[in-house]
């Protein structure tokens, strides 16, 4: 089986799977198309299910020679009704609703909610959105047992409909008892990534870090905070500094917030996440239309465009790629717009409009002296070499010209690093000496496509080698096309 070769593009794409893409057949396409990562959404399908699509990603990395990270994403706390008589009910437009914690099936008066702890945080004047926001209902008055509410939106509603209440922070845990079962299957699994989802609060992230740690395969995970409550905005910088990710959800983000809401809060939440040097994605109905037809509208088009100017390390296909009729169309039109906006001659100055300081660390100096090198001579990319993955994101962080190779020893780190910002993630043996570095990076960089004879490259290690956070040495070397007859 032929090998992947470079993507030509430094944002990574990040695609689910599902009952349209879990064979082993469509991954491979997916991941010839583009695909950089795959989504595992937990909250549909089970466990063996879910394992056997893992299985069949590992297998086809192998047989593709690249690096693939898998992301479990959890379900988290949903909110929802209860039950109705006839299975639906109709709430008339400016009228009166009660939400209670009878059992009884609902009516066009009243429906159980099935969450205590909500009877005690609502007041006077704020809202709750059922379905998705088709509803829309302003609290009169509450109390311990009843939630009695003007229906500002009224229409159809349903059978365990989902609940989105933005103007409260809900005392609900981080993690059901649901998803710590599939954190704990997820970890077993060797998932590169858990996406933790509905965080309010940095005490959310650091809960699900604290069961990670506490599984004997969790240590090495990497924790994505999903960024889809407005009470997670207000801490933004807390959850970004717990977490090793950030995902902009815009799903249910652009439900408990007004519409025009959404794009500068998503523009905030990628630089913020940027400036920390994490990887950002952006993600829900970013080519929604592709989920029936096999070409997305100018508007989406526009949409992945502003994210890979925006800077954000990747770009995220739900139900386009999970259950859509033209999963492999998608990720090769996502792949098309993402090369033709990083071949645009303003891309540099747009993708570089988030200021980006670095910290008062040697680490940090090499690796915007790195950028600023390959800004200034003609260098083909920058090798990186990493036992933690620090190093790489150090540099990713500047969003530097040319491609990064990230030489590890760790199968883990370079998974991981399949949604970091132009980076080329290569497993290798690990190095001793600074000779043994150069001659290994230069050999790795023409098997790769980083360059022929005569290219530039620069380095960036620590010394000593196996120390980590110590990046203390940039090398400029040049290729003379004989190093891979060298062992």
């Amino acid at each position: 089986m032929a090998k992947l070769d470079l993507r030509g593009r430094k944002i990574k794409i990040l695609a689910t799977l599902g009952p349209a893409s879990r064979s082993p057949e469509m991954i491979e396409k997916l991941l010839r198309a583009g695909a950089d990562a795959f989504r595992v959404n937990m909250s549909h399908g089970d466990h063996a299910t879910h394992a056997e699509t893992i299985a069949a990603i590992r297998t086809i990395e192998k047989q593709v020679g690249r690096p693939v990270a898998v992301l479990c994403d959890l379900q988290g706390p949903k909110l929802r009704v209860g039950q109705f008589k006839e299975g639906k009910a109709v709430i008339r437009h400016s009228g009166h609703f009660t939400l209670d914690r009878d059992p009884t099936p609902g009516d066009e008066h009243r429906v159980c909610l099935p969450h205590p702890e909500l009877f005690g945080v609502l007041h006077k004047g704020q809202r709750l959105l059922i379905d998705d926001g088709k509803l829309r209902l302003k609290v009169i008055e509450a109390d311990m047992d009843h939630i009695l509410c003007s229906a500002e939106v009224g229409g159809v509603i349903s059978d365990r409909k989902g609940v989105n209440v933005p103007d409260a922070v809900v005392p609900v845990p981080a993690l059901t008892d649901k998803d710590r079962r599939d954190l704990a299957f997820a970890l077993e699994q060797h998932a590169d990534w858990i996406a933790l989802s509905f965080v309010q609060r940095p005490e959310d992230v650091a809960e699900a870090r604290k069961l990670m740690r506490g599984h004997q395969r969790g240590a090495g995970t990497a924790l994505m905070a999903k960024i889809e409550k407005p009470a997670a905005i207000d801490r933004l910088d807390e959850i970004i500094e717990l977490a090793d990710g950030i995902m902009v959800a815009r799903g249910d983000l652009g439900v408990e917030l007004n519409p025009e809401e959404v794009p500068p809060l998503q523009k905030h939440i990628v630089a913020a996440t940027r400036r920390s040097g994490k990887p950002v994605v952006v993600a829900t109905q970013m080519l929604e239309s592709m989920i029936e037809r096999p070409a997305p509208t100018r508007a989406e088009v526009s949409d992945v465009a502003n994210a890979v100017y925006d800077g954000a390390d990747a770009v995220m296909l739900s139900a386009e790629t999970a259950s859509g009729a033209w999963p492999v169309e998608a990720v090769t039109i996502m792949h098309r717009i993402a090369v033709q906006v990083e071949n645009d001659p303003g891309y540099r100055e747009r993708v570089h409009f988030t200021q980006v300081r670095p910290d008062a660390t040697t680490a940090d100096a090499l690796a915007q002296a790195s950028a600023t090198i390959a800004q200034t001579v003609r260098v083909e990319g920058i090798i990186v070499f990493t036992g933690s993955g620090s190093t790489a994101r150090r540099v990713a962080r500047e969003r530097p010209d040319v491609p990064i190779m990230v030489l590890t020893p760790s199968s883990q780190i370079a998974r991981r690093l399949a949604l970091l910002w132009g980076t080329h993630a290569v497993q290798t043996k690990d190095i001793g000496s600074f000779e043994e570095m150069i001659a290994k990076g230069k050999r790795m960089a023409l098997r790769q496509g980083f360059g022929t004879a005569g290219s530039k490259l620069i380095a960036l290690a620590g010394v000593p080698f196996g120390t980590p956070g110590s990046t203390n040495l940039l090398h400029v070397v040049t290729l003379s096309g004989n190093e891979l007859k060298e062992r």
